[in-house]
Order: structure tokens, then C-alpha cells, then sequence
């Protein structure tokens, strides 16, 4: 089977291109190498991938107007996308406000004109956010939940995107399911994460800069384990035309508790400034998984404590640290 895979390049589009590649999957990856965070962690994920003699590649922007015209004869044969590629971080949303509608909502768009032009399409699955949750006071956040409070514009394009798919899959019947991701990390993970920021500052002897003075929970999620919950639903048999599944861990951490395991792995003690709140973040996230768990099977293995150990490995071979 083929199979587009959007943001190749990125930290979840490499190990899930990986993943399929060992599946025997022929993949098709498209990546725009922009440079929100190191181009050269990019071109570093992609040079893997290039190994491989089913994966083929091609840099172009999604969010471009003749995006589909270009790229519709080399992809006509995938019957499945996956949409990955976007704009991400809520704090970049408050500085660079046009970027998100480009890669969030017109690349949304381009992928939809793209899915609806392949004869016999099958399915598209695409990268939603634990953002759309926003302001919910309830938790664990539920895909029953209303999601109409967003918390930043990141979180609201990516509602934004859900709908416009929604939209389409009723007009057009297109299949698609959205994945709702929550904090996820891991080895080749953005420098732009607690973990990366956190483990880059511990290494550098910088101080680490902690909001709402440490009082904050994520339901951090393992790449691994993000990845074990896309790869069914290129299979699954389901008569929705748009569905969404959270994918987390089902298990929110205390920020300080990363740090506490990240100082023991580093073998460094953490200078910390504790912070305000910031502008468009939200104190916890925290994933109901309840439908991943009866339709895709998922069930998360890695814990924070061995997660973060592979990923501060990784590090230290990527940026050559004894």
C-alpha cells in the first residue's frame, strides 16, 4: 500500500515514516524544512528515511495554492494520508499569528483538495492537538467534550482544522479521523519541549524557566507510543465518516516531576526560576482514552521515567555529551 505521509521531516512524521517502512509500507513523504526550530534536525530525521528504498521524498509547501496540482501525479496511488505537517508551539501562535492560519488551516484545506482528487481514496488521517481542549475545567479530557473555549490560536486552528475536515467528509465523503496528541516527546523530539528545552539548559548550566511556579500537569506522552496508535487506523474498519481519538497517556505528570528525573539523568541540579503563567497555556492536560483503547487497541507502555531516559540518551550521542 502507499501511503502520503505529510511532515516527514518532523519529530512524530519521522518515527511513524520508520515505523511504516519496517511495515513494508511503500511511503511518500512531503516536508516544507521550514525553520521554526534546527533545519539541521530535520535534514538529520530525513537522512534515515532516505536509506530506505520505499520511501521517497519531496520538499514542497502545503499551504501553497497550486500545492495539489503539483503533487497530485507523484501521490495518485496513496490511498491513505497522513497529515502531520503544521504549524506547532502555543507560544510561537502569539508572535507569529499568520503562520498558523498558513500551516494549519490553508495546508488543511490543500490536503482535503488533494484527498478528494484521488480516485478511490480511502482514508485521511490527520494531527489534531490536545489544545482544542483549551479552558475545559473537566477532566479527563473526553472527545464527548464541547471544545469551544480554545486557550490560544494554536489550539483554535487546530479546532479549526477538525472542522473544516468535518465539513468536507460530509460534503465529499472522505474518510478521516483525528488524532488528538498530547504532549508528546522522545528521542529526536522539538527543541521547542519541556523535555529538549529542560535537558538543554541542565547540560548548558541555564537556568530553567518554570510557569505558573511549577504548579503545572502534563499527560506526557511517549513517541513510541503515539505511533502504535496511528498505525491501526490505516486498517481499521469503521463506518464513521469523521472520527476523533485522543492519543495520551492517560496519566498527567507534575512538571517538577520531569525536572526531578531529567536532574538524575543529567547529573546536574536544575537552577530554577519559577514564573507566571503564560499567555495561551493551560495548568493541566490530561487524556480520556476510553475509545482509542476498544477501536485502535492503544494502550500506552512507556512511563515518564524510562521515556525520558531514552530521550536524554539520544541526546547525548546526537550532541556528542560524555
Amino acid at each position: 500500500m502507499n501511503i502520503l505521509v505529510t511532515g516527514a521531516a518532523g519529530f512524530i512524521g519521522f518515527h511513524l515514516c520508520k515505523k511504516l517502512l519496517n511495515d513494508k509500507y511503500k511511503v511518500f513523504g512531503i516536508d516544507n524544512i521550514n525553520n521554526y526550530y534546527d533545519v539541521n534536525l530535520k535534514k538529520n530525521r530525513l537522512k534515515q528515511l532516505l536509506t530506505k528504498k520505499n520511501f521517497k521524498f519531496k520538499k514542497i509547501d502545503i499551504s501553497n495554492e497550486n500545492f495539489v496540482k503539483n503533487i497530485y501525479p507523484s501521490v495518485k496511488n496513496c490511498k491513505i494520508i497522513i497529515h502531520l505537517a503544521a504549524q506547532a508551539g502555543v507560544r510561537y501562535s502569539i508572535s507569529h499569528p499568520y503562520k498558523y492560519i498558513e500551516s494549519n488551516v490553508k495546508a488543511q484545506i490543500s490536503i482535503l483538495e488533494l484527498a478528494k482528487k484521488i480516485k478511490k481514496f480511502n482514508r485521511l488521517i490527520y494531527a489534531s492537538s490536545s489544545s482544542v481542549y483549551g479552558f475545559n475545567k473537566k477532566t479527563p479530557f473526553s472527545i464527548e467534550d464541547r471544545v469551544d473555549n480554545p486557550a490560544s490560536l494554536y489550539g483554535a486552528t487546530k479546532r479549526s482544522g477538525e472542522l473544516i475536515s468535518q465539513s468536507y467528509s460530509k460534503m465529499f465523503g472522505i474518510k478521516c479521523t483525528a488524532l488528538r496528541f498530547f504532549s508528546v516527546y522522545g528521542p529526536w523530539g522539538r527543541p521547542d519541549m519541556a523535555a529538549y528545552i529542560f535537558t538543554k539548559n541542565l547540560f548548558e548550566n541555564k537556568p530553567l524557566d518554570i510557569f505558573n511556579f511549577g504548579r503545572m500537569e502534563r499527560d506526557f506522552t511517549f513517541v513510541s507510543d503515539i505511533v502504535s496508535g496511528i498505525v491501526p487506523i490505516i486498517k481499521l474498519k469503521d463506518s464513521s465518516l469523521h472520527s476523533i481519538y485522543n492519543l495520551g497517556n492517560n496519566k498527567p505528570e507534575p512538571l517538577l516531576k520531569l525536572v526531578n528525573i531529567l536532574e538524575t539523568l543529567c547529573g546536574k541540579k536544575a537552577k530554577i526560576k519559577k514564573k507566571n503563567m503564560q499567555l495561551g497555556d493551560v495548568r493541566k492536560t490530561y487524556a480520556n482514552i476510553n475509545q482509542s483503547k476498544k477501536d485502535l487497541k492503544f494502550k500506552p507502555k512507556t512511563n515518564l521515567k524510562d521515556g525520558l531516559k531514552e530521550f536524554v540518551d539520544w541526546y547525548r550521542e546526537y550532541h556528542k555529551i560524555n
